[in-house]
């Protein structure tokens, strides 16, 4: 025997209850069936709203009738054949004008009192299961309807109704011990006070109904039929990853229950787990999925973690102050004042030091509750012994729920460090004496995060997953897409990294899929996007508030590098080959560091300097270890070393800067890598990543440029003005040779002065074959004395420079 109950979303509509039907059908070939169904989706709530208006005296009650008659007389029509509808069209009426009289009485008073309001409810479950009932007996001719009311009897408190287990179970087992029927239909829900009032078993009671009954008869399962596979181990309309819990027990169900699992109505579990009768969470529309199977097993072999649940709308009350310290029956009178007035405390937590104590409640009891303590506590506060009662709204609880998590040291450590890297700030923590919760207090709007921060950490064998928001698709940016498509199953498979790229923007176009953009077809989805604006980009990153956020700056632009800290702020990690906010000065670069500290934010810009060389990253492990740079001498422009190796007799100064470009070795105004400007900023760049404070202006900037060439205003005029010296430039080649010697511009800093400029390069010196784009740095430090630490490769090019940033957000994800 056995007892199934369908919900809202079983029952939507004649399409969902063919479905229902079937399923019925195969189940009752082995079994006898007692089938618990609820009201049609929607229809619960219609009844609520029309409730409201009528008591309000709004004629608009009578359109929402129409509205539920339509919704039945529909699913009559495409469930039954048109020669048996007759009878159910007239039954379905007058239950229909029943409620529109009770609908007339509410107008006419100009009230709703709650057990009229039960009355009214109990209409939904009353017509889908008489509907459901008629519908079966078309296919199963031995099928039944029995009115629940008549079997579940409750006290008279109206809208939450208490059961009478005694008169119930009997009354459940007598009319079991004498029906026949293969199958028998039950309204949920609803139920009957000893002295014959409607009463109804709280919203989410059809659970409650089915529970009942498969208790009454000692059932060998209660199944729960829904429009999930089971439940899972988080919300997955917010946590895309979470997965259906296989088995779970009967306390884990009920602690996730009550955090928030819609799943199952809280409830529902007591009846059963008394009689140890198993429940199966299963899926209407995917009958043939397995389901969640709770019972009162506990599976000690597997993740400690059954689940991660929530409760939003949450206010926290405080009550502080020397006078509730060691003052007995202080929380006695609190809660009593609470209960007075109704109002229901989900989460408690208290100081050791017992100077304050913190309360969750609903959001929208926060200000009764406040009356009400501050009122029991009028004498204390007015002797300042307690302060005012404060209440701090839009909260949410997150709680990892597992009933072997007793067992397992360390997890509270994990929950709290997880959240606490991606800058979820934790308001209060409870933890039970059972160990089989961890509830914390977070801001509603970290909600999202928290969970999928969590869900990773706690399920997803460690993988973390990275979201982009990458400003900048040129060149660079086009082979870091490129790059990320290519080792995006690399990443997942060797390092359990997953980048996904949720923003794409250029100057013209901006793209966002919270999904994550298909890599494939990322251009054309950034050709389609919408209106580049660097404003709302940023509200909008902040606003997914996702975690493990990376903002990808692949630009040259100014007023890109001057957004940073509203990135780091947020706790939104910046990777960036923009020079410009690194080189900008000291005060704002000092600022960006310290954020980056205090938001737990990485700020990484390895390719500032080098492209893809591990220049800055080998710097900072050489400082980190306690060295002391002293000296440094490089040549850091792979433009400008291209230029310089390529310019012969037989190739002008112009043509090879053009060319340079082409390559995608200058930056797009070539004048900033010719002019000493980029070297400028990448000495100053390692010179602060040393230790030393230094401005730009104090680096002596040896330009090799003519003066009208370095007062262009546009690429057109410089390539003419080059075009135009191009016997300056000559001179500076027959010098060259004149002493046997290369040209390359080099940047040094010794002894707390720096420098850029063109340099005559004897053979003797390892600047000397620096060929192509390569850059070389040398590092004299308090350990590399007489010979220097050399890093030397390819120091430009849009590949290497991808390479960089792309190195940079795996050490994000390495984390």
């Amino acid at each position: 025997m056995r007892t199934l109950k369908f919900g809202g979303t079983s029952v939507a509509n004649a399409q969902n209850i063919k479905l229902v039907l079937e399923i019925v059908k195969n189940k009752a070939q082995d079994s006898q069936l007692m089938v618990v169904v609820s009201a049609l989706s929607g229809v619960t709530d219609l009844l609520l709203e029309a409730s409201a208006k009528a008591a309000s005296k709004d004629n608009d009650y009578k359109l929402i009738v129409a509205e539920i008659e339509k919704k039945h007389l529909e699913a009559i029509k495409e469930l039954i054949p048109v020669s048996d509808q007759s009878a159910l069209l007239s039954h379905i009426k007058r239950i229909i004008n029943h409620l529109e009289t009770l609908l007339d009485g509410c107008f006419l008073l100009g009230e709703l009192s709650n057990r009229t309001s039960d009355t009214i409810l109990s209409f939904g479950e009353l017509c889908s299961s008489y509907i459901i009932a008629e519908a079966l007996k078309q296919q199963l001719p031995n099928s039944i309807y029995k009115d629940s009311r008549e079997l579940i009897k409750t006290n008279n408190h109206f809208g939450k109704a208490i059961v009478n287990f005694e008169i119930t179970n009997q009354l459940i087992a007598d009319y079991f011990h004498v029906n026949t029927a293969q199958v028998t239909i039950l309204p949920g829900f609803i139920a009957s006070s000893t002295d014959g009032n409607n009463t109804t078993l709280g919203r989410g009671g059809s659970d409650y109904t089915a529970a009942i009954i498969a208790a009454g008869l000692n059932a060998s399962h209660l199944e729960i039929w829904t429009d999930v596979n089971g439940m899972f181990t988080a919300n997955p309309k917010i946590v895309k990853q979470a997965q259906p819990i296989e088995k779970i027990s009967y306390q884990e169900a009920m602690e996730l229950s009550h955090f928030g699992a819609k799943v199952l109505y809280p409830p529902t579990i007591q009846p059963v787990l008394n009689r140890n009768i198993p429940i199966l969470i299963k899926n209407t529309f995917e009958p043939e999925a397995e389901g969640t199977y709770i019972s009162n097993e506990i599976n000690y072999q597997t993740n400690p973690v059954k689940g991660i649940s929530h409760i939003d709308k949450i206010a926290l009350l405080t009550v502080e102050g020397s006078g509730i310290i060691g003052v007995s029956g202080f929380s006695k009178r609190l809660f009593e004042a609470l209960s007075n007035e109704n109002i229901n405390v989900i989460f408690i937590t208290q100081a050791s030091s017992e100077h304050s104590i913190c309360i969750g409640i609903q959001n929208s009891d926060a200000e009764n509750a406040q009356s009400a303590i501050d009122k029991a506590f009028e004498l204390e506060i007015s002797q300042k012994k307690i302060d005012l009662c404060t209440a701090e709204k839009n909260l949410c609880i997150v709680a990892l729920v597992g009933e072997n998590m007793k067992n397992h040291q360390g997890l509270s450590g994990k929950m709290f460090s997880t959240l606490g890297k991606n800058n979820v700030n934790i308001r209060a923590i409870a933890q039970g004496a059972s160990e089989r919760n961890i509830s914390v207090v977070v801001n509603e709007r970290d909600v999202k995060k928290a969970l999928n921060t969590l869900h990773e950490r706690f399920f997803e064998d460690n993988t973390k997953q990275l979201n982009l928001f990458v400003m900048g698709v040129g060149n660079v940016g086009e082979k870091f897409i490129d790059q990320i498509h290519q080792q995006k199953k690399f990443l997942k498979d060797n390092l359990k990294i997953n980048v996904r790229v949720i923003a794409l923007s250029n100057s013209r176009k901006m793209h966002f899929d919270e999904d994550g953009i298909t890599l494939k077809e990322w251009q054309s989805a950034l050709d389609n996007g919408e209106v580049a604006n660097k404003e709302s980009f940023i509200s909008k990153v902040k606003e997914l508030n996702y975690r493990n956020s990376i903002f990808v700056d692949i630009t040259a632009n100014e007023v890109v590098a001057q957004t940073y800290d509203q990135y780091l702020e947020q706790n939104i990690a910046v990777v960036t080959c923009n020079k410009i906010a690194c080189s900008s000065v000291y005060s704002n670069y000092q600022n960006l560091k310290q954020l980056s500290r205090k938001y737990n934010a990485p700020f990484l810009f390895e390719t500032n300097v080098g492209a893809g060389l591990p220049i800055i990253d080998t710097l900072k492990h050489l400082i980190a270890s306690g060295d002391k740079i002293n000296k440094i001498n490089a040549v850091l422009s792979g433009s400008l070393n291209f230029i310089f190796n390529n310019f012969n007799e037989n190739a002008s100064f112009e043509d090879v800067v053009k060319e340079a470009g082409v390559q995608g070795f200058t930056e797009p105004d070539p004048k900033i890598d010719l002019s000493g400007v980029d070297v400028a900023r990448k000495i100053l760049i390692l010179i602060r990543e040393s230790g030393y404070e230094m401005d730009i202006d104090e680096i002596e900037n040896n330009c090799f440029l003519p003066q009208e060439c370095m007062e262009t205003t546009n690429n057109e005029d410089f390539f003419a003005s080059l075009k135009k010296h191009s016997s300056h430039f000559e001179g500076i080649l027959a010098e060259a040779k004149a002493k046997d010697s290369r040209i390359k511009f080099v940047a040094s800093f010794d002894n707390g002065k720096a420098s850029v400029g063109l340099q005559f390069i004897p053979k003797e010196s390892p600047f000397y074959n620096l060929e192509g784009k390569d850059n070389i740095v040398e590092f004299y430090t308090d350990r590399y004395v007489d010979q220097p630490l050399i890093i030397k490769g390819a120091g430009a090019g849009a590949a290497v420079t991808a390479s960089g940033i792309f190195a940079d957000v795996i050490r994000i994800g390495n984390v």
